[in-house]
């Protein structure tokens, strides 16, 4: 597990898959919408957001504004090393990308505009 940022910039190997996904909220109890497997649940005061694929938002009558691509950064970085959300989200906000970070045990995935993720997977491919 990697703490320095320089060796994590050069292991980053940033991925993608075929999905798209969406940011939807919700109210209530968020064992109802396990079913529709959603990869990310945040719980806040006003509702909790679910980030599910987009076919399985539609297939549940969520509704969502934006569509994204996950891009996974396959190096496995400590949860403790510090300046990896500032150097991605930073390369990509020079690109005019918006970029939502989510941090996994494992690994860190950031949601890309669907429309501009080949061209942030390419930014994340240079550093």
């Amino acid at each position: 597990m990697l703490t320095e940022l320089d060796e994590i910039l050069k292991s980053l190997a940033p991925e993608t898959d075929s999905q798209q996904y969406v940011f939807c909220q919700v109210p209530g109890d968020v064992t109802a919408y396990l079913e529709w497997a959603p990869v990310a649940i945040i719980q806040e005061r006003e509702g909790s957001t679910l980030i599910l694929t987009e076919s399985a938002a539609r297939e549940a009558g969520l509704e969502y504004a934006d569509t994204f691509h996950r891009i996974t950064l396959m190096v496995h970085s400590s949860l403790q090393a510090v300046g990896l959300t500032a150097a991605v989200s930073g390369r990509l906000a020079q690109a005019g990308i918006a970029a939502n970070m989510v941090a996994g045990y494992c690994h860190d995935h950031i949601f890309v505009p669907a429309e501009r993720a080949e061209e942030a997977l390419g930014l994340l491919s240079g550093f």
